[in-house]
């Protein structure tokens, strides 16, 4: 074995890639986002362990920013399941919200397979929650919007990437309109690699309702694979040290289809925003525009832009872009 990608599972990674830390195999993890996962061998000279997927201690605070600054929710129940991906996930949210001064006023916890979240929901309505965070995925998460439904009670639910998964869309259906989450990929062909590795899913893997199962996963599965063969490349060996090295230390950028990897410290960053197609476009783009010069960070030159990324009758969706200086921001 010359290299490892994945894990899947946060809860998998930290009891088996020790094997592969003991035999100096790198092991890039394009899936798991349990915080804990790239810091396992932080004592050790060496840390064989990689990740390309955002990491839990990026997730959790950006769930707490929408909940409790943007949209200035006060009250907020966490519902996470058992294992360790939800355990660990729920640690992240209940110390982001503490940081913004905020105690969640019910903390519920649900396993794998469960079908009734009935329970922990009225714990989480008696409570006054006006907002759900969740730490799970998509079947389970699924439960949680059907639940609500039954119960009649609905409050917006924000959490994890997993709500991106299609086995939440499609087993949610009408329930899971509204939840909002972090993702690192949308399936939008916005570039020519992601309109070419998007055309090459759906031909070869053919998915329900033309939708990828995971489109984060499947993305960063895509661009993990080229991150390890440019450092072989670069390597000139299939040695694991020297592997390792060739990662920490990528020469050449590589075209990813989340995002292009590379040393140049000037970084971009692009969203869509769907926009009502009554509501001038003009008008839109330029407070799209002002609204990112006034962020901390967004880099003046090159400076941002917006583009009309769809315009079609019924929707029209921007595609915003700028740039930060990863040596001073991230």
């Amino acid at each position: 074995v010359v290299a490892v990608v994945g894990y899947i599972n946060t809860g998998v990674a930290p009891a088996s890639q020790r094997f592969f830390q003991e035999a100096k195999i790198p092991v890039l993890n394009n899936v798991a986002t349990g915080s804990i996962i790239t810091h396992q061998f932080d004592k050790e000279p060496e840390n064989y362990v990689f990740r390309n997927a955002a990491h839990d201690s990026i997730q959790a605070p950006m769930i707490v920013e929408e909940a409790i600054a943007r949209r200035g929710f006060k009250k907020v129940a966490i519902l996470a399941d058992s294992t360790n991906y939800g355990q660990l996930g729920r640690e992240d949210l209940e110390k982001a919200l503490k940081a913004k001064g905020i105690t969640p006023v019910a903390v519920e916890k649900f396993n794998i397979k469960d079908v009734d979240m009935t329970a922990q929901l009225l714990k989480a309505k008696e409570a006054g929650a006006d907002a759900v965070l969740t730490y799970g995925i998509g079947p389970e998460l699924a439960q949680i919007a059907n639940g609500m439904t039954k119960l009649g009670w609905k409050v917006p639910l924000i959490g994890s990437w997993t709500l991106s998964m299609a086995n939440y869309i499609d087993n949610a259906g009408p329930g899971g309109e509204g939840a909002r989450m972090p993702q690192t990929f949308i399936q939008e062909p916005t570039t020519p690699k992601r309109q070419s590795f998007i055309i090459s899913y759906l031909k070869i893997f053919n998915p329900k309702n033309a939708r990828i199962d995971s489109p984060v996963s499947a993305a960063q599965g895509y661009d993990s694979v080229y991150l390890l063969a440019a450092a072989i490349k670069q390597a000139g060996t299939t040695d694991g040290p020297k592997v390792k090295a060739a990662l920490e230390d990528l020469k050449a950028p590589v075209e990813g289809v989340v995002t292009n990897y590379s040393k140049n410290p000037k970084r971009r960053f692009d969203f869509l925003v769907a926009l009502d197609p009554a509501a001038p476009i003009a008008d839109a783009q330029r407070a799209a525009y002002e609204a990112l010069r006034g962020v901390d960070g967004v880099m003046v030159d090159p400076g941002p832009y917006v583009l009309v990324a769809e315009l079609l009758p019924d929707r029209v969706t921007l595609q915003v872009l700028a740039w930060i200086d990863q040596r001073r921001n991230d």
